[in-house]
C-alpha cells in the first residue's frame, strides 16, 4: 500500500462502487464512504467493519482523506458533488488526490480538473470497464488520464481495483476512451443479437451459434460473455444500465462531433440504442436492447442448449 495515501473517501457505492470499495478495504486501505442513499454507505461500512466509517456531507468526508474517488452517474453530479453546496473540493487539504472514475464528459472532466488543481490538488479520471464480476475480483481495466508522475502516485490505489491499469494520456483522455470502448462494444453487442435473430429464423439454435462464433472470426465480448448469460437465459441482468450505454455512446458522438470526425454507424448505433432505452422504459440492463431486436422481428430467443432462468 502507498506510505502516502492512507485514508480513501469513496463516494457511490452502487453496483460498481460497492465491490470496488470493497477490494480497496482488502487492500488495507482505511475507508469513508458516501452515497445518495445514505443507508447505502451506512450498510457498506457495517458489512466491511474495521476501519470503514459512513458520512452524509461532503465536507465531512473531504476533510479526512488522502485521495477521493468518486463513481457516480455523470460528470454534472461529480462537479455538483466536488463544488456544490457541502462540496467535498472546499472541505479538502491542499495536495488531496481526487480519482473521478466515473464515465464522464471529457472536457467536462478537463474543466473540473483546473479547478481542482487551482485549489492546490490534482485530478485523474479512472473509468473502469470489466463489469460488476471483474469488480468483485479487482480484475478491471482501468483507463487513467493523467501525467506520468500522477498516474504512478495513485498506481497503488488503482492496482488493488484492477489488473490492468492503462495510462492512456492527459487528464480526460481516460474519460474519452471509456466512451470509445463502450461504443465498440456497443455495436458488437448488437449486431450479435442480429445474428442470432437471422440465424434463429433460418433454424439455427442460438446457443449453438454463440458456441461457433466463440471460436471463429465473429467472436467477440458480447458473444463470450453477455449472449448466453443475459440473453439466452432470459435473465438480463449484466448490472449495467441501458440508460448509461446511452449516455456512454452520446459521450462518444460528442467527441467525434468536437473534432470534426464523420461517424455515421457509430450514429446509428447510438440511435439504436436510445430507441431501445424510449421503448422499454427506465431501469432496464444494457443486455435488453434485445428485446427490442425481438420486438421489430415478432420472435423471441431461444435455445434449446441454454436454460432459462426460473424467474423467466
Amino acid at each position: 500500500m502507498s506510505t502516502s495515501i492512507k485514508k480513501i473517501g469513496f463516494i457511490g457505492v452502487g453496483h460498481m462502487g460497492t465491490p470496488m470499495a470493497s477490494c480497496l478495504h482488502h487492500a488495507g486501505f482505511d475507508l469513508v464512504l458516501m452515497d445518495a442513499d445514505p443507508s447505502a454507505a451506512a450498510s457498506l461500512a457495517e458489512a466491511l467493519g474495521g476501519t470503514a466509517q459512513a458520512v452524509d456531507h461532503g465536507t465531512d468526508l473531504g476533510v479526512r482523506c488522502d485521495l477521493i474517488i468518486t463513481m457516480l452517474p455523470t460528470s454534472a453530479i461529480v462537479k455538483e458533488v466536488l463544488l456544490g453546496k457541502s462540496g467535498v473540493l472546499a472541505a479538502a487539504r491542499p495536495g488531496t488526490w481526487f480519482l473521478d472514475m466515473t464515465s464522464g464528459v471529457p472536457d467536462q472532466t478537463q474543466d473540473l480538473a483546473k479547478v481542482v488543481a487551482g485549489a492546490g490538488s490534482a485530478l485523474l479520471d479512472a473509468p473502469v470497464s470489466g463489469g460488476v464480476s471483474r469488480a468483485r475480483t479487482g480484475d478491471l481495466a482501468i483507463m487513467v488520464g493523467g501525467t506520468d508522475a500522477q498516474v504512478e502516485a495513485v498506481r497503488p490505489v488503482l492496482s488493488a481495483m484492477g489488473s490492468r491499469v492503462l495510462h492512456t494520456g492527459e487528464v480526460g483522455s481516460g474519460h474519452a476512451m471509456k466512451a470509445l470502448n463502450n461504443l465498440v462494444s456497443a455495436g458488437g453487442f448488437l449486431v450479435a443479437v442480429e445474428a442470432l435473430m437471422i440465424g434463429a429464423r433460418f433454424g439455427l439454435d442460438p446457443g449453438v451459434m454463440v458456441d461457433v462464433l466463440n471460436v471463429s472470426s465473429g467472436s467477440n465480448n458480447s458473444t463470450q460473455k453477455k449472449c448466453k448469460q443475459f440473453v439466452l437465459s432470459r435473465t438480463f441482468d449484466s448490472g449495467f444500465g441501458l440508460d448509461l450505454m446511452v449516455k456512454d455512446l452520446t459521450i462518444a458522438l460528442g467527441i467525434a462531433q468536437n473534432k470534426h470526425t464523420p461517424a455515421p454507424f457509430s450514429s446509428l448505433c447510438r440511435e439504436m440504442w436510445a430507441s431501445a432505452a424510449a421503448v422499454l422504459g427506465p431501469g432496464q440492463d444494457h443486455t435488453a436492447i434485445a428485446k427490442l431486436v425481438e420486438t421489430l422481428t415478432h420472435a423471441e430467443l431461444e435455445s434449446a442448449s441454454v436454460p432459462r432462468s426460473v424467474e423467466a
